[in-house]
């Protein structure tokens, strides 16, 4: 093979793999806003009609996502998003209040008057929305102000372990959690954990970080009892 012939083979697989990238990216986007709903069959066809690509691709890009857990192979019929029980989510929520809880850690160590004012503002905003009731206006915020604690504690293995666990957890539909004064409630919750930021207590931080996800787990496991489901 000459060099050409060669260097247009490794630049077809270089294309390959971006449009591969590009197509899991936007899959995965397609679930963790919900338009590809739990239990929901991908499709194949349909989305290569969709993206005006074959379906090599998007086949590719599935098996990543299966890698993250976001979808599962079912024999013989299909690749369909992952939907969660009651169970995982509440496994998932044992290590995300772990993982969290080292965040608000480290964060405390190297909190500064920037970071506190911005976190401040998130929370700010987030009181005036709880008073509205607005689940689809509260939980946009309310992913910031945890991403920008996370993103911030300057661990970069924690946060994408962390990450990896949010993403799942978006599979779990937890609107139910929030009735009842739940955003209000949540909110105080993150009042808690500024408080111990801004003191510079690596235990308080701690547990406050950790305390916030044990209890959004509580309320998860009242609100499946309560209706039977969570949706």
């Amino acid at each position: 093979m000459d060099s050409d012939s060669s260097f247009l083979s490794d630049l077809s697989v270089v294309k390959s793999a971006s449009l591969t990238s590009v197509l899991e990216k936007e899959l995965e986007r397609l679930i963790l806003t919900g338009e590809l709903e739990p239990g929901a069959r991908i499709n194949e066809i349909h989305l290569s009609n969709r993206f005006g690509t074959s379906r090599g691709p998007i086949r590719e890009a599935t098996r990543s996502l299966e890698a993250k857990g976001l979808v599962e192979v079912i024999r013989n019929r299909g690749v369909f998003v992952r939907r969660l029980t009651v169970e995982d989510a509440i496994e998932i929520y044992d290590v995300r209040a772990a993982l969290f809880g080292q965040a608000g850690r480290l964060l405390a160590e190297r909190m500064t008057d920037e970071l506190l004012a911005q976190l401040t503002r998130l929370v700010d905003e987030m009181d005036v929305i709880a008073e509205r009731g607005s689940f689809d206006d509260y939980y946009p915020l309310n992913l910031a102000f945890h991403n920008l604690i996370v993103m911030s504690a300057g661990n970069r293995t924690l946060a994408a372990e962390y990450h990896r666990f949010v993403n799942k957890l978006h599979l779990f539909r937890a609107r139910a959690l929030v009735q009842g004064g739940g955003l209000a409630v949540s909110n105080r919750e993150h009042r808690a954990m500024l408080d111990a930021l801004a003191s510079g207590d690596g235990d308080r931080a701690q547990m406050t970080h950790w305390r916030h996800v044990a209890l959004a787990k509580r309320r998860l496991i009242a609100a499946s009892e309560g209706s039977g489901r969570v949706d």
